[in-house]
């Protein structure tokens, strides 16, 4: 990989963010118990200061994942080496964010959701301006091309930005008028940050799109953003340090661990009526479906065609996560383990099913393409992300029917779980473990895109066959077990509907029947697909011989004749010697 300008930033600036994130750990570990920089000389007493709250371990995440970025900055040979501390960076931003401020009051699941599109959006956007503002300061030009991505960047992240500032605020200032608390104040300082970042966006696309953005006009353009960013990022922290006035509205046991009451019990009017929106799978399902149709809006355009009916499945995929997580299904995901269990089968089994027959990677190869001589695209970069040996490995079927199976026994019957339902975030991020689990698992088996371990049908058949037992022996466990899933938990909520043995029966019969009903779908789709290759096959055979020119039987013919040949040299008796002559 080159050495180029910005990698030099990137080493730069992950041993800075290095520094401070094993600064904060220690300064967050003090702050948690109002302690003294001094009590540190107490022997054990870090050790204890540690655990006294979230903060230091989400700041001890970042400081690991500053590292590894550190390191693959000096060590990666290419791009998709960088995939990794790609990654590890997205997890490290976000650990001090949905275990901060965001975790608290009521309509916190509101905050988080919000928080974490925040989160990504700043730092995608608000990162590419600095960088590009180092760069016109340090007397580099900025390419055109550049210039146009910066620019398309924009205009993804500021719309999820201004959105995601407004719902952080209302729920921030939790009923309450903006100018009555310092965090109002805040609030309307990081806004103007915001508004002088949009005019300056919108002024230099007015001038490059009459053609009439000079190297002054960057310039400006940059040290008014790179200003603003720092204003709004210098705001943010500011706000971290001013108690929001959604700590101090009234609360609730259930407002404390999901961020709402639930006072009715889960009846199926209930649940089918009465909805709460999941900002982060709503926010997923209209990206996901936005691209999709983009992609095949570009491809009809072209003069090309796509199935309809991969279409509709990856619509109704994403439309069954989004009735999973943001009806009462969801709603009551939390506080019912019964309920709780149809959602977890309908994000493993019966959304990703459904996506996989979408056939998203091929729409996408199809509908980009690569422009020898010009930058990378996203043409280039999917199919370099395709043939990653990370991929690779975590394609292997083995590790894939491992994860799926084995999720159910290594979270239920683990404290993870009782863990877990205790944090909006982390409830969100187990329902993505299981969404995007359940999407490599049917990639395997019934997938329209080509994995890259792809398996034989009768391969497929028996990867499907050999998960059914777990499920069901899962549910049996549940009904039949004289324990209780996540029984602090449940008892914590003290809800005077929840019937807790009475659920988890409930989630057990979920379990088996919810675990063999689709895989006998699953199966049921796999025969069509086998039957439909077969027939393809059959037909492509034809076509060859319709036109004469097949060789094969000929072929076939002189390879047993040599066959033959061989067989007969090899068995021919030996030649009698001539007798003597008489004498």
């Amino acid at each position: 990989m080159p050495e180029g300008f910005e990698i030099k930033v990137l080493r730069v600036s992950s041993a800075v963010w290095a520094v401070c994130a094993a600064g904060m750990v220690v300064f967050e570990s003090l702050d948690a118990s109002g302690s003294p920089l001094a009590r540190l000389m107490i022997p054990g007493a870090f050790e204890f200061l540690y655990q006294t709250s979230d903060a230091p371990r989400a700041w001890t995440i970042s400081l690991g994942a500053a590292m590894i970025v550190f390191f693959g900055a000096y060590f990666a040979d290419r791009w998709t080496a960088m995939l990794i501390p790609l990654w590890a960076a997205i997890v490290a931003v976000l650990a001090p964010v949905v275990t901060g401020q965001v975790l608290v009051g009521p309509d916190h699941d509101f905050g988080g959701d919000a928080a974490v599109f925040q989160t990504l959006a700043v730092n995608v956007f608000f990162g590419s301006v600095v960088v590009a503002a180092l760069r016109v300061a340090s007397g580099r030009r900025i390419a055109p091309v550049t210039l146009r991505r910066l620019f398309a960047v924009a205009v993804v992240a500021l719309p999820v930005l201004l959105v995601s500032d407004l719902i952080i605020a209302l729920f921030k200032l939790s009923g309450g008028v903006v100018t009555a608390s310092l965090t109002g104040w805040l609030i309307i300082a990081g806004a103007t940050c915001l508004i002088v970042v949009v005019a300056a966006v919108l002024w230099a696309w007015s001038l490059m799109r009459r053609s009439l953005l000079r190297a002054h006009h960057i310039t400006v353009l940059m040290t008014v953003m790179a200003l603003a960013v720092a204003g709004w990022l210098g705001v943010a922290v500011a706000m971290t340090r001013q108690p929001p006035p959604q700590y101090f509205a009234p609360s609730s046991i259930t407002k404390v661990f999901m961020g709402f009451d639930v006072p009715d019990a889960p009846t199926p009017v209930v649940l089918f009526t009465q909805w709460r929106p999941n900002l982060l799978f709503l926010g997923l399902a209209a990206t996901a479906v936005t691209v999709y149709l983009l992609a095949v809006r570009a491809l009809r355009r072209r003069g090309d065609s796509w199935p309809v009916g991969r279409t509709i499945a990856w619509i109704s995929g994403w439309a069954v996560v989004v009735f999973a997580t943001s009806s009462g299904f969801g709603k009551y995901s939390a506080p019912d383990f019964g309920v709780h269990m149809i959602v977890h089968m309908s994000l493993n089994m019966l959304a990703p099913a459904l996506l996989v027959l979408g056939g998203v990677v091929t729409l996408l190869l199809r509908a980009t393409r690569s422009v020898r001589g010009a930058p990378a695209g996203w043409h280039d970069w999917l199919t370099w992300v395709l043939n990653w040996p990370v991929l690779k490995f975590l394609y292997n079927p083995l590790l894939v029917f491992v994860l799926f199976v084995g999720s159910y026994y290594g979270l239920y019957f683990t404290g993870i779980f009782d863990t877990l339902m205790r944090f909006h975030w982390a409830h969100q991020m187990m329902n993505v473990h299981f969404l995007v689990i359940g999407y490599l698992y049917y990639s395997l088996v019934i997938g329209v895109d080509r994995p890259p371990r792809p398996l034989p049908h009768i391969g497929k058949l028996g990867y499907v066959l050999a998960a059914m037992p777990f499920h069901a022996f899962f549910g049996v466990i549940l009904m039949t077990g004289n324990f209780i899933i996540a029984e602090d938990f449940y008892l914590n909520l003290a809800l005077p509907w929840a019937d807790l043995p009475a659920q988890q029966y409930f989630a057990g019969g979920v379990a088996w029947a919810g675990g063999e009903i689709p895989l006998m779908i699953v199966i049921t789709i796999l025969a069509i697909q086998w039957g439909r290759q077969d027939a393809r096959e059959a037909r492509r055979k034809d076509r060859h011989l319709d036109t004469g020119r097949d060789d094969e039987f000929d072929v076939y013919n002189r390879m047993l004749q040599r066959l033959s040949d061989r067989d007969t040299a090899t068995a021919r008796p030996e030649q009698p010697r001539p007798e003597d002559p008489a004498p």
